[in-house]
């Protein structure tokens, strides 16, 4: 009998579309839920799904479950539900109650989206945290810098990505963020000077990382966004013992199964890793493409063999460094896209043209890039993000 396998909001984003092929490919009923016309999907979309069911409001929970009584009528129990994006967390998890679907559900929902939460819980792993807590008022606000200094960044409790992350450099700042109160809980942390390393992959129905890899970010994603920057970030052929150690340790104590997950942390100038938060779903932008390229591996393949079979049989090795590199629109580069064909046409994987929503963390356009050596990657970096020019 055939597994069922309900896909919320697959149209978006656009490149979830390889994780669904592979779900029917591996032979379940892939069943979307979207808000989208069934017309209006692009035809490979279409091809990967069993068949799709339109609403007209996505947060409207009651048209979820009468989406989800129709699938279980026509096709059985519905074996998993999933979106894997951060923003339907919590829409996943009341569905998942509902129709006692596996998975994370409402009562484990807070640990792995409330920092306040995961603080805890990185806490219990035996992971440094920046000291921070929730803060509700100016009071509350100038105590917690009184303890710390600045600056302090203030990101919401409940939040996806770097949206609404700021820093507050001074008291004046702290005031004049406290002056017009934001309408969800914020908490407030110290500001920790690092490398953003993360450790990153999917773990299998025990818990343990089917595929693992660590990435080294050229800077935060807040500064990405509010100071209009381009990024890089590129994958390590070997990840760091001491990151790895807590890395395994944080997927014990966040209770991670058969999920991606992205686990963020600041490396300080001394080596010590500090915690900065976890996300249970596929890092962001392209990065599952870039796990297949550093390993030359399908990782869509393994996660639907896991959805759908329970077990998923995964050999390999991070045969070579890969790397993102954004430019974006606001910026002048010394090179023209054509010159970084030309050059490092031979290394480069993937060209793209990043959708609207992203494309103040990802840029406007995004080269996919690989070498086994680091050098020949940080050689592309330098070309493609070189100032100047009309580029």
């Amino acid at each position: 009998m055939n597994r069922n396998i309900v896909l919320l909001s697959p149209h978006f984003p656009p490149h979830y579309r390889r994780f669904w092929a592979r779900i029917r490919q591996a032979g379940a009923n892939a069943l979307g839920i979207g808000d989208a016309p069934c017309e209006s999907l692009p035809g490979e979309l279409r091809a990967a799904l069993t068949e799709y069911y339109r609403v007209d409001d996505m947060h409207d929970d009651d048209a979820l479950i009468r989406a989800c009584g129709y699938f279980t009528h026509r096709y059985g129990k519905i074996d998993r539900f999933d979106s894997l994006n951060e923003y339907w967390l919590g829409t996943e998890a009341r569905i998942r109650d509902d129709f006692n679907i596996p998975g994370v559900r409402r009562a484990g929902i807070d640990v792995i989206r409330r920092k306040s939460k995961m603080k805890e819980r990185f806490r219990q792993a035996g992971v440094r945290v920046a000291r921070g807590r929730v803060a509700r008022s100016l009071e509350e606000g100038r105590a917690l810098a009184a303890e710390t200094g600045y600056p302090l960044i203030a990101k919401p409790d409940i939040g996806v990505g770097a949206l609404d992350t700021f820093r507050l450099d001074s008291a004046a700042d702290l005031e004049a963020f406290f002056g017009n109160p934001p309408p969800v809980a914020y908490i407030l942390e110290e500001f920790i000077t690092g490398t953003i390393h993360s450790f990153d992959g999917l773990a299998d129905a025990a818990g343990n990382p089917l595929f693992m890899t660590a990435h080294v970010f050229s800077q935060g994603i807040m500064e990405t966004v509010n100071e209009e920057r381009h990024i890089y970030y590129y994958s390590l052929r070997e990840i760091p013992e001491e990151l790895e150690r807590i890395g395994r340790s944080c997927l014990a104590h966040f209770e991670v199964r058969e999920r991606f997950f992205h686990m963020e942390f600041f490396r300080t100038a001394a080596g010590e890793y500090v915690a900065l938060e976890v996300n249970m779903r596929p890092p962001g932008g392209y990065t599952t493409d870039m796990f297949n390229y550093t390993a030359d591996i399908d990782i869509y393949r393994a996660w639907a063999e896991l959805l759908v079979h329970g077990r998923a049989d995964l050999d390999y090795e991070r045969r070579y460094h890969c790397c993102y590199a954004s430019r974006k629109q606001t910026a002048r580069y010394a090179h023209a896209h054509q010159e970084v064909l030309s050059r490092f046409g031979h290394l480069i994987l993937q060209v793209e043209s990043v959708p609207g929503v992203f494309r103040s963390a990802l840029g406007d356009i995004g080269y996919i890039f690989r070498a086994p050596d680091l050098a020949e990657v940080i050689e592309a970096v330098r070309f493609i993000h070189a100032p100047g020019g009309s580029g």
